[in-house]
């Protein structure tokens, strides 16, 4: 990367900043916090690339998920503080958001960024299918089997189903991570990159520098998403459109920084990490966004309502069915990808139109 591109990368922050505090102020405009968003957006991605290039795989791309989904967990928690009688189907709708996102764009562009390089494009099938196992287990736990339990009215946990679901999500996120960085890493990491590292990668004071930005990016996101979230949805509502499409818009703005690196990651051929991003991102949306969301409803004593409509089961059925089959050979085309973009773009309609 030039040196005018790392420069922008180390000033983007700041101006981020700039424009975070303007907000708090009660001063802000909403196309300049829309344009700074985006280039706070390509600095997180290139600080991500060059703390990726020093710890090696598959420790950055954990990082990079970690991140988004901390910060992305904090602002559900904040605006469940703020509001929580309106908020009792926050976590529900981000989460759905997320995993759509992830699984069907996300997957989707990939695999199609990568197909356009070669005609078949290989990856590790273990580690990817055993990923692809642990959020099944986790969507299914945590969106659909409240809508048949008896225990409380609605689709929502008991204080006892839920304390069970949450802590299940965090051990089988803490597990996957153990998997994935210690007991079997060579699941996760292409042959090409389980090398020694290379001397020509960014030094570690640089790899530091670059950590210290890519949070104060990841935040800046997240606060500058949440301010343009009221003119977002003043003209959602004005244009007639559910609610629900501002949940998706602010899912994807956050989800930004970890799509744009694992689709340039494809492009240039590097579909495993890639795969690493995306069905990392999912585990952490699910494994720590649940837990902390059920600390909160637990001590404010609020209906937390976690299970799907009808019309979000077969959705996210479909999904997950197709996902399976996608990355059950370790071998994808571009096929592939394009039947998980009609899937997303399936799904943006019923939601604009039910």
């Amino acid at each position: 990367m030039s040196s005018i591109t790392a420069k922008a990368s180390d000033f983007a922050p700041l101006a981020a900043i700039a424009v975070v505090a303007l907000q708090f102020a009660g001063m802000s405009w909403w196309g300049l916090s829309a344009l700074v968003l985006v280039a706070t957006v390509l600095a997180a991605v290139h600080h991500a690339e060059v703390v990726a290039e020093r710890v090696g795989e598959p420790f950055g791309t954990l990082i990079l998920a970690l991140s988004v989904t901390v910060i992305e967990t904090g602002l559900i928690v904040s605006l469940m503080l703020a509001a929580p009688e309106a908020s009792t189907a926050l976590a529900r709708d981000t989460v759905i958001a997320a995993s759509m996102i992830i699984l069907n764009l996300l997957l989707g562009l990939c695999l199609v960024a990568a197909g356009r390089r070669k005609s078949e494009v290989r990856f590790i099938r273990t580690g990817a299918n055993a990923a692809l196992s642990t959020i099944a287990a986790l969507l299914v736990l945590t969106l659909v089997l409240p809508n048949f339990t008896t225990s409380a009215p609605g689709p929502v946990y008991n204080a006892t189903q839920l304390g069970f679901v949450a802590a299940g999500a965090l051990i089988l996120y803490l597990t996957f991570v153990f998997a994935q960085t210690v007991r079997h890493r060579d699941y996760f990491v292409r042959p090409e990159v389980a090398t020694p590292e290379d001397d020509h990668g960014p030094s570690r004071r640089a790899a530091q520098r670059s950590m210290l930005l890519l949070l104060v990016c990841l935040v800046a996101v997240v606060l500058l998403a949440k301010g343009l979230s009221k003119p977002l949805e003043t003209t959602i509502a004005a244009a007639g459109l559910p609610r629900s499409l501002v949940g998706i818009v602010i899912a994807g703005i956050v989800l930004l920084p970890e799509g744009i690196a694992a689709v340039k990651a494809a492009r240039l051929g590097r579909l495993q990490t890639s795969l690493n991003l995306a069905l990392g991102s999912a585990l952490a949306t699910i494994g720590l966004t649940i837990p902390a969301v059920a600390v909160v409803a637990y001590f404010l004593d609020l209906p937390l309502a976690l299970g799907l409509q009808p019309l979000g089961i077969v959705l996210l059925a479909l999904t997950l069915f197709v996902s399976s089959l996608s990355l059950a050979r370790g071998r994808v085309t571009v096929l592939h990808g394009a039947v998980h973009l009609v899937i997303f773009a399936a799904y943006l309609l019923v939601t604009i139109i039910p």
